[in-house]
């Protein structure tokens, strides 16, 4: 039977568990019921899913729609700042992560051959490189030096813009738009500019790559004449914004944990063996993509509940990749635990696309950091990290470092 607790106002995300923890309040819920509703301001009552089970059954199940031109869209964050509800947004061509099949299925069978195991692998070799070039540019600076500005951003930057034909040297102006897109507390007007700003230099760039097209993965499908400019737009956005902010807040989030867990730290620098799990686990363990969102097409069952449909359902993936019924002691960071089948790439046709290629960037960038800089350390208490709580991917600001070796 489910325990009665207080249906919350809003999305509960005050970490005050500590930086790498669920929100208390979310883990309450999810251990007394893993589907629970979930009160948004105008007075509609959605559902919040936090049970493992449950968010790998709803994923897997379209009718919980991606879509964000039906139904009612809410945010909900804090009630102190939480939105009233909006009207729908249109649907934007190109964005197949906000698509259903059939027209998902159309866009994302055009990328898998980009994003296989056999060919991003043809790239480590490329991959390790960047990181290797990057982490030479930080051995030549004086620590205290910030691992996000230095390395942690700019190792994913380089690889997918490499991979889709992006010019680095823009760097600036799109790691800026990203950055402002991610924010909570801004207007729906910053919103739109960032927006606005990103792909207005995407639909230039695919425009150019049309007309000249070039050996990388947007020139590739610039070549296709069923794909609108607007459509290759929304998918260079995606790309683009996925293929560097996830990674590099794991880079920079990971970093900080292993830093402050030095049992474990020193079991991985002992044991490089250990590696590919161990980005399986702080994937697990930190799941920077925590929310999403999915609205119920129709009536439907999930976790002994009854969804209306028209409900919009908030799922939470930190909570569900720290439920004690998948995962023993899921609080707790072990590098040695087998943690494949977390959800921090998703589940069922939205699993992120380009998976494999960050597990690879994950795998060269913390092997070689660990490797080339074996006393690396907090230059600042942990509490004076800036966390991202005021971002929609989880992560650090900043993370100032220090080393007292020289770095290999």
């Amino acid at each position: 039977m489910n325990q009665t607790i207080p249906v919350p106002l809003g999305l509960p995300v005050d970490r005050d568990a500590g930086p790498f923890d669920p929100p208390s309040l979310i883990t309450r819920l999810r251990d007394a019921r893993p589907v629970s509703p979930l009160l948004f301001p105008d007075g509609h009552e959605g559902w919040l899913v936090t049970g493992y089970d449950a968010v790998r059954q709803l994923m897997a199940d379209t009718r919980f729609s991606s879509r964000q031109d039906i139904g009612i869209l809410h945010v909900p964050y804090e009630a102190s700042r939480m939105p009233a509800a909006t009207e729908p947004s249109p649907q934007v061509p190109g964005l197949f992560i906000t698509m259903d099949p059939p027209e998902h299925t159309r866009l994302r069978r055009m990328l898998t051959g980009a994003f296989t195991v056999k060919r991003v692998k043809q790239l480590e070799e490329r991959i390790a490189d960047i990181v290797e070039r990057q982490l030479d540019e930080l051995a030549r600076l004086t620590p205290p030096v910030d691992l996000v500005a230095e390395f942690a951003l700019p190792v994913p930057s380089l690889v997918i813009c490499e991979l889709l034909g992006v010019p680095y040297a823009d760097r600036r102006d799109f790691q800026a738009n990203s950055a402002k897109f991610l924010e909570k507390d801004i207007s729906l007007d910053e919103k739109v500019a960032a927006y606005t700003g990103l792909t207005t230099y995407l639909a230039e760039l695919v425009t150019a790559k049309r007309a000249a097209p070039g050996e990388d993965l947007l020139s590739d499908l610039a070549r296709r004449d069923e794909l609108s400019v607007e459509e290759l737009t929304g998918i260079a956005f995606v790309l683009l914004f996925a293929g560097h902010e996830t990674t590099a807040n794991v880079l920079a989030l990971g970093t900080f944990a292993l830093l402050e867990h030095p049992e474990q730290l020193a079991e991985l620098r002992a044991d490089p063996e250990l590696l590919p799990g161990a980005v399986e686990e702080l994937m697990r363990y930190l799941s920077v993509v925590d929310v999403l969102y999915r609205y119920a097409t129709e009536d439907l069952e999930l976790g002994g509940e009854t969804i209306a449909g028209g409900s919009t359902v908030v799922v939470s993936l930190l909570a569900a990749n720290r439920d004690p019924r998948r995962f023993d002691d899921p609080d707790t960071l072990d590098l040695r635990r087998e943690a494949r089948g977390h959800l921090s790439f998703g589940h069922g046709v939205h699993q992120c696309l380009g998976q494999q290629l960050a597990r690879i960037e994950m795998r060269a960038g913390f092997a070689a950091l660990l490797r080339r800089f074996p006393t690396l350390a907090l230059a600042v208490p942990a509490g004076e990290v800036r966390l991202k709580t005021d971002m929609n991917i989880y992560g650090v600001h900043a993370l100032p470092v220090t080393w007292t070796d020289t770095p290999r």
